[in-house]
């Protein structure tokens, strides 16, 4: 009867995804208390608690950080831990990222996969289970709004709601997630004005608000040269050797005999996966260090970045290399700035789960100590999720992915953080299926449509498990 209902329901499912796609449910500044993420944000939980109403559920506007869609009966609550916010759209789409396009059979757009997918589907899958099922406890779809950033609004649920009992998260990749890395996000800062007189000096860095999480497509840097020192067919020409030399795509563009622009170029990915992109940013502060140092300027902050994290992606040459069974430490750099004479580097590390957080922090201070003006702050630290593979949670997910499947998948580890983290009890379900290319935080991220709807069968069956665990 569950396969009954998400079949006749199909097309509306598929129109409820894209209307929430072409939310731009993007984080943004907001003095307003009545929506502290932004209105876009905002909007996107008023269209998600609407559409709950109007399939007869219980919801709640949680004084607009956060909000949840609610049915059945019982002490104990189920929970489905979604978000709503989205990362920056990026640069070169081809299709509008909120538009919702459907190309062969994919739905294109910005939070298609992650989150706003599969959170239509968990809506649908509750619908599905109330419309034909009786069971016993109650089911919570929890809507975060600032996962990709702070976590500010699961903080707040935790404060003001009550937690599930039991639950999961549809934001990682099946069969189930039993073990996620601890996340730990910092910033190398530098005082620049004490370099503002010299004869090449950096007057913007621009990152096109790519997210600290989110592997940088695109880059670029404006530097004012002093013309009566250097001459500026000289300082393109070795631009061009040291640009040739690295073999990476950074595109010189001349505006005048004082200034120059350069605009490095990379390939997106989430930042949990860094190999799978190429990181702009990264090749953009390499070729900076080279042609500094090549008119004999040291700018202590690039050559500590050149000697110690260059293009690496584990940390290797700061002695922080590690892994374990949840996979190898990976580091992002996503953030590069000037600003108000401060420059700028933030890094996102994705840290096995029996490494110890502090202790990449104290490595990191030991590294930097010797460069006299590179200040390290740490931003933000998330503990690791870890539950046990023989865990009945883990089993139950696991078994409903298996029998649905026809296959024998263990539980996997990740570098993501979901919300399951948040929560005792909770892991992550879906929505990625084995071998599929993760498009979260791509470039023209998709979600299939066949997909979406056997998730929606997935989360449906899910429910019904856990509710007799």
């Amino acid at each position: 009867m569950i396969e009954s209902y998400i079949k006749e329901h199909k097309q509306e499912i598929i129109k409820k995804t894209q209307e929430l796609v072409q939310i731009p449910s993007i984080i943004s500044p907001s003095n307003n208390p009545y929506y502290p993420f932004g209105k876009a944000i905002h909007n996107a939980l008023v269209y998600t608690l609407n559409l709950g109403e109007s399939l007869g559920f219980r919801t709640k506007n949680v004084d607009g950080y956060c909000g949840y869609i609610e049915f059945g009966e019982g002490k104990e609550l189920i929970g489905i831990i979604g978000h709503l916010d989205v990362v920056p759209e990026g640069k070169n789409w081809t299709y509008p990222p909120f538009a919702g396009h459907i190309v062969n059979n994919k739905i294109y757009g910005r939070g298609a996969i992650d989150d706003k997918g599969p959170v239509i589907s968990s809506l649908y899958a509750m619908k599905a289970v109330m419309e034909t099922c009786k069971i016993h406890k109650r089911v919570r779809l929890i809507l975060g709004l600032n996962e990709e950033n702070d976590w500010k609004c699961i903080q707040y649920y935790k404060a003001h709601e009550e937690s599930p009992t039991v639950g999961f998260s549809p934001d990682a990749d099946f069969p189930c997630i039993y073990a996620e890395k601890s996340v730990f996000t910092f910033y190398l800062k530098m005082d620049y004005s004490n370099f503002l007189q010299e004869d090449i000096i950096i007057n913007d860095i621009c990152t096109f608000d790519n997210a600290i999480n989110v592997v940088p497509k695109i880059c670029s840097t404006t530097l004012k040269i002093n013309p009566s020192k250097i001459a500026m067919q000289d300082f393109i020409q070795n631009l061009r050797c040291i640009i040739e030399e690295t073999n990476f795509e950074i595109d010189i563009y001349k505006i005048d005999e004082e200034n120059i622009k350069l605009t490095s170029h990379g390939i997106q990915s989430h930042s949990a996966h860094p190999d799978l992109g190429v990181n702009s940013i990264s090749r953009l502060i390499i070729v900076l260090s080279k042609i500094f140092k090549l008119y004999n300027l040291n700018i202590e902050l690039f050559d500590f970045f050149e000697k110690y994290i260059n293009t690496q992606y584990n940390g290797e040459n700061l002695g922080i290399a590690f892994e374990d069974e949840s996979g190898k430490l990976t580091l992002n750099v996503g953030d590069f700035s000037l600003k108000n004479n401060f420059i700028q580097i933030g890094l996102n590390l994705r840290v096995p789960i029996t490494q110890n957080g502090i202790e990449i922090g104290n490595n990191f201070i030991k590294y930097t100590s010797p460069y006299l003006n590179v200040d390290f702050d740490i931003e933000s630290y998330k503990p690791s999720l870890y539950i046990s593979k023989d865990n009945k949670l883990v089993k139950t997910l696991c078994n409903v992915y298996n029998e649905e499947m026809s296959s024998n998948m263990e539980p996997i580890a990740i570098g993501g953080a979901t919300f399951a983290r948040a929560f005792d009890n909770c892991i992550s379900f879906g929505p990625n299926f084995p071998d599929d290319i993760d498009m979260c935080h791509k470039t023209d991220e998709f979600i299939d449509i066949d997909k979406l709807l056997l998730s929606c069968k997935l989360y449906a069956k899910a429910i019904l498990a856990l509710d007799k665990i």
